[in-house]
């Protein structure tokens, strides 16, 4: 587990070097097991920037909600639980409030398909999940839901969530979702784009099957 920590530590320092995260915000998770063999995932600890921050200060959580660890986990840990309980085949959770996602989810609204790079996602637009206090409940409930057949969704005045089969697939996403809401609202500026019909993600999403870092292989 502690080349687990060691991982999850490097992908947050890298959100912060790519601009992604800024001093306490956002938060990662992986599932693993504790030396017990239980089940359960590490979690990056509430009210820690980065740079502070050190292994030993990754918090490791049940999927009771119960964490193990000298710090208190990040105060998301409901939305990182739910996810990794809902889909079986994601093993790692990023939020992030980066710039162009958080910008792009004050307007509540879905981003079409007005590039083809939005199939990375795993279909025809990136949902925006309504509003909800941070660290509640419903928000978890909403992500859940925003995130059916997705690997990333919005937060309505809020952020991003993306989520992977590995940490580095989930970076991946992020970083490449956090670009397209920057195409997208530059695109807006200047009229509403085109966007491609069902048929054409439909083609997209089988070439991604075979395709590079998105490939499902």
């Amino acid at each position: 587990m502690q080349d687990q920590r060691e991982q999850l530590l490097y992908i947050s320092q890298q959100l912060v070097s790519f601009g992604l995260n800024r001093g306490t915000s956002g938060n990662v998770s992986v599932r693993t097991h504790n030396e017990a063999g239980q089940s359960g995932f590490l979690i990056t600890p509430s009210g820690l920037p980065v740079d502070k921050m050190s292994p030993a200060d990754i918090v490791w959580m049940d999927f009771a909600g119960h964490p193990t660890g000298s710090r208190q986990p990040s105060s998301e840990w409901r939305f990182h639980l739910d996810i990794l309980k809902h889909k079986p085949d994601v093993n790692a959770v990023i939020h992030t409030h980066s710039m162009f996602a958080s910008t792009l989810s004050t307007f509540r609204r879905d981003m079409p398909a007005f590039h083809y790079m939005i199939a990375l996602a795993g279909g025809d637009s990136i949902r925006c999940a309504p509003y909800a206090l941070f660290g509640s409940q419903q928000l978890s409930d909403y992500a859940v839901l925003a995130l059916q057949d997705r690997k990333a969704c919005l937060l309505a005045n809020h952020g991003m969530i993306a989520v992977g089969e590995t940490l580095e697939k989930a970076f991946n996403i992020t970083v490449e979702v956090e670009t397209l809401c920057e195409q997208y609202l530059r695109a807006l500026q200047v009229a509403e784009p085109y966007i491609l019909t069902e048929q054409e993600m439909l083609e997209v999403q089988e070439k991604f099957k075979s395709y590079g870092a998105w490939s499902e292989k």
